[in-house]
Formats: C-alpha cells, sequence, structure tokens
C-alpha cells in the first residue's frame, strides 16, 4: 500500500504540469493520507521513506559525482567504461565536460523514467505530506511527534541545500502539493539565491529547537538527524551563502526567473560571512556539551601510527558509535564502495571478489599534503634541497612500518604528514589491511611486482592503476585484504559520514578569516583543532619557519592555508568537487592535466621517468565557466514546467 502511494505521489513534482499520474494506479487500490497516519507504525514507514532519498545519491561512491568528479582521482578508460556500461560514476562524464541538459548526470531536480535516480522535489513533497500530517496519528506522545517532525525537517532542509549547490536558485516548496490543484498554480518560479539560503536556515533553526542531540538518540534513529547535524547543516548552508559563486557574482547579473524577478544580488555582503563563522562556533559549543569531538587518542604500536589510527577512525563509522561523525546515512547495499574500484588485486585467495584498481589518486594530491612540519612542500626549506623526484633512504625508526627503513625510495614518500600515510598507498609505504603482522603489505609499485601492472602494457580493457598510488581512505585496516567484503561486513553496519565535526572548525576558520580585516586567534584556534588531531605543529608555528613567514598573518595568506587545510582534511570525500566551485576557482583547477608516474616502468628510473617528474595520465578535464559551475536542469522539465533553465544550458 505505502509503495503504492509513493508510486502515485512521486510524478507530482518531477512532472509539474502533467495530470497523466491519475492514471498510474487503479481506484481500488488507493488509500487516504488520513489512512496512512492513523497509526504510529504507518507514520514511521513513511519517514522512513523520506530518508531512503538520500540513500541513492548522497552517501555512495558509485552514484555521488562529487567523489570522482573533480581532480582528486586519476581513472582510465576501463573506469570510463564502466561508467558508461553500467550507469556508475558519472562524476567522470562531468568531468570530461559531458554534462548536457537532456539527460543530465548527478541529475536530482527531477528524475528520468527508469533511471533509478532519487527525485528531491518528490522527497520534499512526502516531507512535507509528514510535516502536515503526523499530529493526526492517535497513538504518539507529542514530544515524539515533535522530535519525528523536526527529524523531517531537517531532512528537507538538506534536500533544499543539495538542489541549491547543484543548480543555484530554485523552486522553494513550503506545502505539500495537491494533486487536484489547477495545473498553472504547480508551476512555482525559482527563487532568489538569498530566499533559499533563508528558508535551508530556517528549516535547521526549527528543527533544531525540537532534536535531541546524537548521544541521547535510540541506536535505531541515529541515521537521522539530530540537533549537531541540524546546526552543523545551518553553518554549511551560510558558509556557501557567504561564498564567491552565490555572495554577490556578478556572472548572474542578468539571471532571473520566468516572472523575470532577479535571482541573484551583484553586490558582496561581507556580514554573511560573520553569520557562518557564528553559526560553526555555536555548532561546535553544541556538540562539545553533548560529548561529540574530534577523533583522537588511538593507541597503536607507534605515535605516527597513533595519529593514523586516529585520521583513518574520524571517517570510520561501524554500527553508528563514531565520536565526531555528526550525520550519517547507510548506502544504498546494491551501490559500490570506494574500495571496490580502488583496492588492490594482489590476493590469491579465488573468493576475494577484488576486480582490481581502476581509480587512483592523482599527483595533483600526492603533492597536496604537507611535510612531517605541517607545511606545503614548497614552503619547507627543511624538505629535500635536492629533487622530489630523486632517490634516497628513510632510516629514523619513526616511521617503522609506515615507510620502508633503509632501501631505496623516492624523496616524496618521505617525511610527510600523518594523514598523507593514512589516506594514500604510496611506493615503498606500508598498508595495513588485517591487524596481524601478516596482513602488513609493503607497497611495490613497479611493473611486475606485487602492486605493480601485471601486462606489459595499458590496456583500456583492463582494470589499472594509471597514476602508481592506492587510495587508503574509506578502507579499514581491521578488514583483511583477502576476503574484505565479508570481513568488512563482519565488523557492522558502515554508514557514510555525511557531516563530520572537523568540517565546522574549518568552516569557523573560513569564515572569520574572510570576516576580518586579518586573521586572529579566531581563525588560528580553529584551524589548530584540525591541524592537532592530524600530528602536525599549530598554523603559526608551521609557518614560523616557511619560505614565506609572512603568509599566515594576512587575509589572503590565510585564505590560501585554509583551502589546503580543507584540500587534505577532506581529500576524498567529495568536498573538493563542491568546495572549488563555492570558491569560483573550477576554471582554473579543473581545466589542468592529471599527472602520475610511468606503470609500466620496471625499475625505479623507468617508473620514476628518470628523475624528471611526474607524466601526463590524463588530459581529457573540461570546464567551462560560468556554464559548468551550476548543473542543468533537464530540458523536458523546463518546457513542461515553465522553470528557467541555468544560464549557458
Amino acid at each position: 500500500m505505502k509503495r503504492l502511494l509513493l508510486v502515485l505521489l512521486f510524478p507530482i513534482c518531477v512532472l509539474p504540469g502533467c495530470d497523466s499520474w491519475l492514471d498510474i494506479v487503479p481506484e481500488e487500490d488507493m488509500t487516504t493520507l488520513s489512512t496512512i497516519f492513523e497509526t504510529r507504525s504507518q507514520a514511521e514507514n513513511w519517514l522512513r521513506s523520506c530518508y531512503v532519498f538520500l540513500q541513492e545519491p548522497i552517501p555512495s561512491f558509485s552514484t555521488n559525482e562529487a567523489f570522482v568528479g573533480a581532480d582528486e582521482y586519476v581513472a582510465g578508460d576501463y573506469a570510463n567504461n564502466y561508467s558508461t556500461n553500467y550507469g556508475w560514476l558519472h562524476g567522470l562524464s562531468i568531468s570530461s565536460g559531458l554534462q548536457n541538459s537532456l539527460d543530465p548526470y548527478g541529475d536530482i531536480w527531477s528524475k528520468k523514467e527508469g533511471s533509478g535516480r532519487s527525485d528531491f522535489y518528490a522527497g520534499i513533497n512526502l516531507c512535507n505530506i509528514f510535516i502536515e500530517r503526523i499530529d493526526d496519528v492517535y497513538n504518539m506522545e507529542d514530544g515524539e511527534k515533535r522530535e519525528w517532525k523536526a527529524e523531517v525537517k531537517a531532512l528537507k532542509a538538506y534536500m533544499y541545500f543539495e538542489l541549491v549547490r547543484h543548480y543555484g536558485p530554485i523552486m522553494l516548496v513550503p506545502n505539500a502539493v495537491d494533486p487536484n490543484q489547477d495545473i498553472r498554480d504547480l508551476q512555482i518560479p525559482r527563487s532568489h539565491v538569498d530566499t533559499c539560503f533563508a528558508a535551508i536556515v530556517r528549516l535547521c533553526d526549527e528543527a533544531a529547537k525540537d532534536l535531541r542531540p546524537f548521544n541521547q538518540k535510540e541506536s535505531s534513529r541515529r541515521t537521522y538527524f539530530n540537533k549537531e547535524a541540524a546546526l552543523a547543516l545551518k553553518a554549511r548552508a551560510l558558509l556557501y551563502q557567504a561564498s564567491d559563486l552565490f555572495n554577490g557574482n556578478p556572472d548572474y547579473a542578468n539571471f532571473v526567473n520566468k516572472n523575470g524577478e532577479p535571482l541573484f544580488s551583484i553586490e558582496k555582503d561581507k556580514e554573511k560571512w560573520r553569520r557562518a563563522a557564528e553559526a560553526a562556533d555555536s555548532a561546535i559549543q553544541i556538540c562539545l556539551i553533548n560529548g561529540k569531538h574530534l577523533v583522537t587518542g588511538q593507541t597503536a604500536a607507534t605515535e605516527l601510527q597513533g595519529y593514523m589510527l586516529n585520521i583513518e577512525n574520524s571517517t570510520a563509522t561501524f554500527n553508528y558509535t563514531n565520536d565526531e561523525a555528526l550525520l550519517m546515512i547507510k548506502p544504498d547495499p546494491q551501490n559500490y564502495e570506494a574500495w571496490q574500484f580502488t583496492l588492490p588485486n594482489i590476493t590469491t585467495d579465488p573468493n576475494h571478489l577484488l576486480t582490481g584498481t581502476c581509480i587512483s589518486p592523482s599527483m595533483k594530491m600526492v603533492e597536496m599534503f604537507y611535510t612531517d612540519n605541517g607545511l606545503p612542500i614548497d614552503q619547507d626549506p627543511t624538505y629535500s634541497s635536492g629533487n622530489l623526484y630523486s632517490q634516497t633512504e628513510e632510516t629514523d625508526p619513526y616511521y617503522t612500518d609506515v615507510v620502508a627503513l633503509n632501501e631505496p625510495i623516492l624523496v616524496l614518500h618521505t617525511k610527510r604528514e600523518p594523514r598523507f600515510y593514512a589516506d594514500i598507498a604510496a611506493d615503498r609505504c606500508y598498508w595495513r589491511l588485517g591487524r596481524t603482522v601478516d596482513n602488513l603489505y609493503k607497497v611495490e609499485a613497479y611493473r611486475g611486482e606485487t602492486f605493480g601492472l601485471k601486462e606489459n602494457r595499458l590496456n583500456s580493457t583492463l582494470p589499472q592503476n594509471l597514476s602508481g598510488y592506492w587510495l587508503k581512505k574509506w578502507t579499514s585496516s581491521n578488514a583483511e585484504l583477502y576476503n574484505y567484503q565479508s570481513s568488512l561486513n563482519a565488523l557492522g553496519d558502515k554508514p557514510f559520514p555525511v557531516i563530520r565535526m572537523a568540517e565546522l572548525y574549518l568552516i569557523a576558520a573560513e569564515a572569520w578569516n574572510e570576516y576580518l580585516d586579518a586573521p586572529d586567534e579566531r581563525v588560528y584556534d580553529k584551524i589548530d583543532a584540525v591541524r592537532e588531531r592530524a600530528g602536525i605543529p599549530d598554523v603559526r608555528t608551521s609557518w614560523a619557519m616557511a619560505r614565506d613567514k609572512g603568509k599566515v598573518s594576512t587575509k589572503s595568506g590565510m585564505r590560501d592555508i585554509i583551502r589546503q587545510e580543507w584540500n587534505i582534511e577532506f581529500a576524498f570525500e567529495g568536498f573538493r568537487y563542491w568546495n572549488v566551485r563555492r570558491w569560483k576557482t573550477a576554471q582554473v583547477e579543473l581545466n589542468e592535466k592529471l599527472f602520475g608516474w610511468n606503470v609500466v616502468g620496471d625499475d625505479f628510473t623507468s617508473f620514476y621517468n628518470n628523475g624528471k617528474g611526474p607524466v601526463i595520465v590524463d588530459s581529457d578535464n573540461r570546464f567551462v565557466a560560468p556554464r559548468d559551475y551550476f548543473y542543468p536542469i533537464r530540458s523536458e522539465e523546463t518546457q513542461i514546467s515553465g522553470c528557467v533553465q541555468n544560464p549557458g544550458w
């Protein structure tokens, strides 16, 4: 019954100018909304159905285009063909400039029949129905009704937010859509982008008042919004509103809705940064009061391995127990997780289910991580006076079981910060997959070696690592490689951390830096909280030894530092895809060629290109500004609903 009603209601917002939905379900199978919201169990089924809308497009590596749609990964023809043939990894198509308005990749505005994508306007309508009807349930206490309503209000705010960062100004739907309305009444104009953000913030505030903190919720309700997550979403939305893409963007000075009303303001408003900073500060305090904090204090064999374990566990969410994650969503079990595209096929066990690596970290990301002094490579005067791409040996026992000691290794792979070793598996470094000694793998990347290319040449029909690096992030050091899936499943449910507390610290640091004339403690303290957990010195201590010592004391200098901190802390989590858009740097960053190593080389000299530096491994990236800053609305949708298309499409 519930399924039939969902099928009935989905097309209401998908095709707001069409009334053929009335013929979808036979009249005798229909039920009324009043009947659906009679009992607590029926209302809970509806609530779960609302949250299902997040399962497909948000948590999954294979369906969320933000994971692979930027410049963090290198993917060859095998992965691109996989995307085309099976409908996964559409971020690769977007990054290659193949986005289109007939059948848009990553579409969450309107659902093409049979696509399997979530239609967030249908989800918003289901949320509206729930909000309006939950009070009709007879066997629930008023307090529980308020909490459930708040969980759905926050969910609606999240759907609005995703729509805004995909499409810019959107249509706001404050109430449930009545299918008996006149068709013309369903053709809603797009609202000014500031009005859209105001709606998100208002819903977050309303929800936060009635939501319990995460640690006070029953385990069965931890997949739903809590107080900390609602306030964090508010801070995130205000950060986007203050950023260059949305705050006084001259590219959209003439962008109007179908009524001729402007959708952007062309004057920058500095106060938007203050509101974002204060919202982040407030959310941090609520988190700390209620037991949420950055993951620290993990014990391991060495100090460095302890920091690496802190970093790994900042995104490990088994059984919803992570102290840092504020909102966790369990992915659709039919979608692929990162490890299925990134883990190497080096085991002889016939039941391993490992395809082999076809997506790998780009050289841009390898070089993005700091040195052990917490500085960019080019700013650290102590970091190799010679060629980064030359040979050296690591002798410091601090790197035991992390870097291979007393044997030839690339300079670039030595004396890096803990996040580098936690997130990336590099040649002649170690990768722990399983807690026993036998499960500590030394990465040997030359052709013919354990991790290296098995073929004599590149082959587009095979999964091959094109950059010479492997992704550690999203893998678990507690799961054995030879039976990775089953040992991972044995650890429990593994929801995706949609929001984690480190984000709030970086929101506060960035927003205060942009608001103030020069950075002060409000900026430094917030970024230092993230750096301390990462196992590197505080930002002023690090930059006191930098080549450009004054950078840390200026607004523009700290802007660069904070942005690099975002890129490192949230590497491979889908953040960079959106950050380079809101910073309006995508037209530079996402048009650059991607580099790696000569993976057909069978020794140090040939693999590392005779010391001449990385080689181009992907030159297909395309980003057209300002067109590609926002997604196109499906052209069929604009024709039916009269909604104005985004500029350039």
